[in-house]
């Protein structure tokens, strides 16, 4: 039989050339999604609406999986948002959307179908976080904090389902070439244009790390760091986390002295 995928936020990005790629290898894919796709990829799919801060709407999409496919095989916690800012700039209605979406729409995603999955014998998670809950650059605060926990999370429920045949893979893509910028969420909009610019000027795609995940999930594998750069950065933070601090120190310094020539005041300099 050909596997079930759930994606969330598979509209667009990441989640869109991820339900591509696997409604390519004939596997039957649910988008669920805020936002309806202009068009279905081709292949077995299906779309579903799905806010995934919503319980009501988890629990729609768990009974149209029983329903019409009679489980899962694969949920892919794909929707996310991200957001730039300074810790003193982000007030708390920054940190209840993005946590509400990144960590507790993840969450949802897991508390949904694990009885599914559990009774199954069989499922894969896939939560995709971010390079930047592992690297932590400053400047990105919410964003850095919401992604470490969903690897947090997902290094939990990997033991917790173990024994249940239940697998979990965690992606930690760095940015990409997607819509995502049309979804970033700043009070502080200096700090929103260099995480616009990084959106802009990388040269890693959608469907490349759409092979990864795939390729992850085929060969059960747990931990995805997606862009090179990232993997050497996070390398360095374990082997060597002075020379890491220090790298990061000077790349901070000089992202306040472009700050402050865009007119940033002089008490928010860092020492």
């Amino acid at each position: 039989m050909s596997k079930r995928v759930l994606i969330t936020g598979g509209s667009s990005g990441l989640g869109r050339a991820l339900a591509e790629r696997y409604a390519a290898t004939g596997a039957r894919v649910l988008i669920a999604d805020y936002n309806r796709p202009e068009q279905l990829p081709a292949g077995t799919t299906w779309f579903i609406q799905l806010d995934v801060r919503m319980h009501e709407d988890w629990q729609r999409a768990l009974r149209w999986c029983e329903n019409r496919w009679g489980g899962l095989d694969i949920l892919v916690n794909n929707a996310g948002v991200t957001a730039a800012g300074r810790i003193e700039q982000l007030q708390s209605d920054d940190w209840d959307w993005i946590l509400g979406i990144n960590l507790k729409g993840v969450a949802q995603g897991c508390q949904t179908f694990v009885p599914l999955f559990k009774r199954q014998g069989s499922g894969h998670i896939v939560n995709v976080a971010s390079s930047a809950g592992l690297l932590n650059t400053p400047g990105t605060t919410s964003d850095n904090a919401s992604k470490a926990a969903v690897i947090s999370l997902s290094e939990t429920i990997r033991q917790e389902l173990a024994p249940f045949g239940v697998h979990t893979t965690v992606i930690c893509p760095g940015p990409i070439r997607t819509r995502l910028r049309a979804g970033l969420q700043s009070p502080d909009l200096d700090m929103a244009e260099f995480v616009d610019q990084a959106i802009r000027g990388t040269p890693h795609t959608a469907e490349q790390v759409a092979r990864q995940v795939t390729d992850a999930v085929h060969k059960g594998r747990f931990l995805v760091i997606t862009h090179p750069e990232d993997r050497r950065a996070f390398c360095l933070k374990r082997l060597l986390p002075r020379a890491a601090d220090a790298q990061t120190a000077r790349r901070w310094r000089r992202i306040v002295m472009k700050l402050k020539a865009h007119g940033l005041p002089e008490q928010e300099e860092v020492a």
